[in-house]
């Protein structure tokens, strides 16, 4: 477990405002993303619009479903002279911890019109039950 540091002295580090700046910065750039589940399954959406299915990496490990890629840019126009841009280009990431009924192992993706669609069934109530442990005596 990582614990603060505190620094000698009243005053407060000159560095403490910008603890938390590239987490924020990631949020901020991140894809947007939707969950939903029914009875039948858990639904994650996320606008990946330009990003090809071969620059989008799943995974899932110990409960979390991370998908990571890159959108890269490749466009080239010469002469003429830009005033903004607002397109994002770069690597992105985002994670999801999945509640202890779904099935990890079937999981699914869809990428279409720049929308990543990604299923996760749920398991049946039977192997989601706890099991009752009996008592011996002895």
């Amino acid at each position: 477990m990582v614990e603060k540091s505190h620094t000698a002295g009243l005053w407060p580090s000159v560095y403490e405002p910008l603890r938390n700046f590239g987490s924020k910065v990631a949020d901020w750039l991140a894809p947007a993303s939707d969950a939903s589940a029914n009875d039948n399954a858990y639904h994650i959406t996320m606008e990946l619009p330009g990003v090809e299915d071969k620059d989008i990496d799943i995974s899932v490990n110990s409960g979390v479903v991370s998908v990571k890629g890159e959108k890269s840019a490749t466009k080239e126009e010469k002469g003429d002279t830009w005033f903004f841009s607002e397109r994002q280009y770069g690597a992105f990431s985002r994670s999801f911890r999945l509640p202890e009924d779904a099935d990890g192992e079937r999981i699914e993706a869809n990428l279409k019109d720049g929308v990543l669609s990604i299923s996760v069934p749920r398991k049946s109530p039977q192997a989601t039950e706890a099991k009752k442990v009996s008592i011996k005596r002895g």
